[in-house]
């Protein structure tokens, strides 16, 4: 069976593949390894990642995308290339279509980069569809319906804020403050409490284990392993869901801001839609605990985290190559 439709959820850190009839089969970190003498690729995705922080100096490791959007066109055109392949197989002789989302705030010449990196990876015609639609619909939104919906896509690059209604976007926002900004800024809050310098896959890893919108009656502790500034030596330290919370908390009052600003632009009748139906929340982020319950604290609106929040943009990518025909005449942009 030949592979040829192939839907991409391109994101700042993590890359979701989906094939129809077969779902979710890759979902790798987005990260390219180099090899700087002769800039050949040397590994994509886990193996990658693996090297972060661990490589010589002839050998660094790169997220080609920063803010959802390509920050360099050579590694993700390799990236994507690698993806493709990995999707279709080396017997697949058809090159497949593929949809990629991409962010509500993309430029033309950031949308023309997509695409381009695309079809030179192997796909035979590149559609890019908006992240917020993506996580509509695959968080199960009725996107065509009168009333209105609102989706927060929490990703590693961005914060999409998003009103949609009759199967578009009413109005948007797009914040460059997500789950990589909230590794930097547990980093930042380490080191200045406890003087320790810690790399980006401890952050994250503190962040899933005891991570916390909210702070909790019990708290969650993790230990963490760095190098101490002062003396220069190993050292570990304990630290709680509390502390991690009050580390994040500036990103989720601009997150928080974000919301309010898309509030302030929506026609009165679609805020009452999404007083009475809520918020729903997607991507990565969505797993941070408590995060509904801060934003419903915050703007009194009840919040919803979709079923499998990392998955959602994945999964509209799926809804869409379901229904690819009907879907080129509305919400897809085709480079021919």
């Amino acid at each position: 069976m030949f592979i040829r439709r192939i839907g991409i959820d391109l994101g700042t850190t993590n890359t979701v593949v989906f094939l129809p009839g077969k779902g979710f089969i890759i979902n790798e970190p987005t990260i390219v390894a180099l090899s700087l003498p002769d800039n050949n690729v040397l590994a994509v995705g886990k193996d990658a990642k693996e090297m972060i922080g661990r490589t010589p100096g002839d050998i660094a490791a790169y997220r080609p995308l920063k803010d959802g959007v390509i920050a360099d066109y050579y590694i993700t055109k390799a990236m994507l290339r690698y993806f493709i392949q990995k999707a279709v197989g080396s017997m697949n002789i058809v090159r497949p279509d593929v949809v990629i989302s991409v962010p509500a705030g993309i430029t033309p010449t950031e949308r023309r980069a997509v695409l381009n990196a695309a079809k030179e990876a192997g796909a035979k015609n590149a559609y890019v569809v908006r992240e917020p639609i993506l996580a509509a619909l695959g968080a199960g939104i009725p996107i065509n319906a009168y009333s209105g919906n609102m989706v927060v896509n929490i990703g590693g690059g961005t914060v999409e804020v998003a009103v949609i209604s009759l199967g578009g976007i009413v109005c948007w926002s797009s914040l460059r403050v997500a789950g990589n900004k909230f590794d930097q800024a547990i980093i930042e809050y380490i080191k200045k409490k406890y003087s320790l310098s810690i790399g980006e896959q401890t952050a994250e890893a503190a962040k899933i284990s005891a991570g916390s919108a909210l702070p909790l009656k019990e708290k969650i502790e993790f230990q963490i392993r760095g190098r101490d500034y002062v003396s220069g030596l190993p050292k570990d330290i304990i630290i709680n869901s509390n502390e991690i919370a009050e580390a994040l908390n500036p990103h989720l009052m601009e997150m928080v801001s974000s919301v309010q600003t898309v509030f302030n632009e929506t026609p009165p009748e679609l805020v009452a839609d999404i007083m009475e139906k809520g918020i729903i929340l997607s991507g990565g982020g969505a797993n941070l605990r408590n995060i509904d319950e801060f934003l419903k604290r915050i703007l009194g609106v009840a919040t919803y985290v979709a079923e499998d929040p990392i998955l959602c943009v994945a999964k509209g990518s799926g809804i869409i190559l379901d229904h690819l025909d009907v879907y080129k005449r509305t919400l897809l942009n085709k480079r021919e």
